[in-house]
């Protein structure tokens, strides 16, 4: 008995020791895989971010971020399709922007941008999806918390250390005092340890004074061997009595980071290279302005009252953002002590072209992506660096692009000049010919009468709204084989000044928007290859036959809202080439009287919008087709605001369809 007692206590020994060392070994891998996790978010994010850390994102759909009705046409939307997210309905503004683009408060945002919506929350656009996290703060233990200006979290509130001393400490200390104190403690632990070396090589040698003896008595250096401690003796006893456990940590984490290759960062501080030796802490910076703000490596000021560029120098920062200031000038030495500048955001503020040096932007040999909206510019900057891939000028006074404007771009991606007083007459026909990357092209709310010359081949998405445009020719889109949507909505075109060779034979144009111009019907010799047809707000009064026969693979989104469509407009050939690729068809807003005929043979259809029209009647056969066995794909049928007597409808006219909650029919006009 006694020995069964004695080999149970001794199994249970056993069992506790293995379950505390993979407990503690479980411990550390996840630390390690936290760490990892960590700095891994943080390096391709956060390059243009405010806030530290994406950690756990939920998903924005479209549903939170596209409104339901937008006429005006006032912001560019990402287009996904609706059918994704059931019982959420089609947008007019619905044609679809480059593979990746997101929407968030009217603005487009670039795949794998990084913005903050709100002062403490971080979204990201991964691929046509906005994912945002929100800060979350640990709790504090002391009885009083206070919230910093620009901060986040609560602190713990401390009377004595908020006492102001300067506008720039009112509150918190400045981020480059933090990033001073960081490095100086290395730089006194790297001292330390070669004081420690040097003492210990100095014991081998007997008799030989200490530096910090030269000149002493003899008494006296015998009396300081027996009992002082030499300088970083203490510093040697704490290093040999470390805690064995946290030292393997340390040792953990830092062959991951080794693997990783990467400078961790800790708040607001610049962590140096674990290389020794660290170089000496960087003297004569000047602290940040009044109301900036420094977050991993972007300087933020925003509308802070400034009226020239603040004298920095971070070599460290990659970001700098002057947003809505009162700044007139760039003289050329502005941005000489921030040569690693990626962004530079200097829109909303007073700048004109006579006040940029010639050698202004010249030294920012990384730059790639550069925004001068609002300005006061009648010339693009010259000198600009070869790096950039993004360059914004809107709403500025643009008034000439020669062929020297835009040269030694090579890799410029997406340029935007709208609001401008560009036209054909100052724009060079040899302007964009430098840029054999441009991809995305906005040239709206200028005054071009035609298409501009010299696009470059490699264009995708043409933005040209709100122009002065009357017809397209057949050289317009010659050379850009390359394009996939082309917005020419709110111009003066008619369907009669449009070339029957202007754009049929583009292999890769899909997206075609031109609404509120001067079309009376649907144009013809439209590209063979075409999916989205935008024809919002013309007086387009009927359907052509076989207007849609030679496309492939076939149309699938027609929008004619707002028009002036009539029921000899349309007839059983007008659909022709589409039944069976139609998927969103669009006819509310006209002056229809019945269903158009070949609704039933829509295979592919999803969304009908036929409300605000003149309709009475709803015959049994108009939308579903009684031969037919298998269920409408009909998931939304709008009939609203017509003149239907709903107790009048057939109780098969709407067999078909799945759910009959799909269909609105309520309210309707009395007359």
């Amino acid at each position: 008995m006694k020995f069964s007692s004695l080999y149970c206590f001794l199994l249970l020994l056993v069992i506790q020791t293995d379950f505390g060392q993979n407990e503690e070994t479980s411990r550390k891998e996840r630390r390690k895989m936290y760490y990892r996790r960590q700095r891994k978010s943080s390096s391709p994010i956060h390059r243009s971010s405010r806030q530290l850390g994406i950690q756990q994102m939920r998903i924005v759909t479209p549903a939170a971020t596209l409104p339901m009705v937008n006429l005006d046409y006032s912001t560019e939307e990402k287009f996904e399709s609706f059918l994704r997210f059931p019982g959420v309905e089609a947008s007019y503004n619905v044609l679809p922007g480059k593979k990746g683009h997101c929407l968030a408060n009217g603005m487009i945002m670039y795949n794998k941008a990084v913005w903050s919506p709100e002062p403490c929350t971080t979204c990201l656009c991964s691929n046509g999806r906005v994912l945002c996290d929100e800060t979350k703060c640990h709790p504090q233990m002391c009885p009083q918390t206070v919230t910093l200006e620009g901060e986040c979290c609560p602190v713990c509130s401390d009377t004595e250390q908020r006492e102001p001393t300067s506008l720039l400490h009112k509150q918190q200390p400045s981020p480059w005092v933090e990033m001073h104190q960081a490095l100086r403690k290395e730089e006194l632990q790297f001292e330390e340890e070669e004081e420690i070396k040097q003492d210990e090589d100095r014991e081998q040698k007997e008799k030989i004074p200490r530096p910090g003896d030269w000149g002493r008595p003899p008494n006296e250096r015998q009396s300081r061997e027996g009992g002082e401690q030499r300088p970083g003796e203490k510093g040697r006893q704490a290093h040999q009595h470390r805690n064995p456990a946290r030292e393997n940590e340390n040792e953990d984490e830092d062959e991951d980071e080794d693997e990783d290759d990467d400078d961790a960062v800790r708040g607001d501080m610049f962590r140096m290279p674990s290389q020794l030796p660290i170089p000496a802490t960087p003297r004569g910076i000047p602290p940040l302005p009044s109301r900036c703000s420094l977050s991993y490596k972007t300087i933020s000021c925003i509308s802070a009252d400034l009226t020239q560029i603040p004298p920095l120098t971070a070599p460290e920062i990659t970001s700098l953002e002057l947003i809505g200031n009162s700044i007139t000038s760039i003289p050329d030495e502005a941005f000489n002590g921030l040569p690693n500048l990626e962004r530079l955001d200097l829109s909303r503020n007073n700048i004109t072209s006579s006040g940029i040096g010639p050698k202004a932007f010249k030294l920012l040999k990384k730059l790639m992506r550069l925004n001068m909206d609002g300005n006061n510019l009648v010339a693009i900057p010259s000198e600009l660096p070869s790096t950039l891939e993004e360059l914004k000028i809107n709403e500025n006074n643009l008034q000439v692009i020669d062929e020297e404007s835009l040269s030694d771009l090579n890799q410029l991606a997406t340029l935007e000049l709208e609001g401008n007083s560009l036209s054909e007459t100052n724009v060079n026909s040899l302007a964009f010919k430098p840029l054999k990357s441009l991809s995305y092209l906005r040239l709206g709310r200028n005054k071009f009468r035609i298409i501009p010359q010299g696009l470059p081949a490699s264009i995708e998405e043409l933005y040209l709204e709100n122009n002065q445009i009357e017809e397209i020719t057949e050289i317009s889109f010659n050379h850009t084989r390359k394009i996939n949507v082309i917005v020419l909505r709110y111009n003066k075109i008619e369907e009669n000044r449009i070339a029957s060779l202007a754009w049929i034979n583009q292999e890769n144009l899909e997206s075609i928007d031109l609404s509120y111009n001067k079309l009376y019907h649907v144009p013809s010799y439209l590209p063979k290859s075409l999916l989205h047809l935008v024809l919002i707000g013309n007086q387009i009064e009927r359907i052509p036959g076989f207007v849609f026969g030679h496309m492939e693979p076939g149309l699938e989104y027609l929008y004619l809202s707002f028009n002036k469509l009539v029921d000899d407009g349309i007839d059983q050939v007008s659909f022709y080439g589409a039944y069976h690729s139609l998927r969103e068809l669009f006819l509310d807003h006209n002056e229809l009287k019945s269903i158009p005929p070949g609704v039933p043979e829509m295979k592919a259809l999803h969304f009908l919008r036929l409300n605000n029209n003149k309709i009475r009647n709803i015959l049994p056969e108009q939308i579903c087709n009684s031969e037919e066995d298998g269920d409408s794909t009909l998931e939304h049928l709008h009939l609203e605001n017509n003149y239907i007597k709903t107790r009048e409808i057939s109780p098969y006219a709407f067999s078909c369809i799945r759910s009959y909650s799909s269909v609105v029919l309520k309210p309707q006009n009395i007359k």
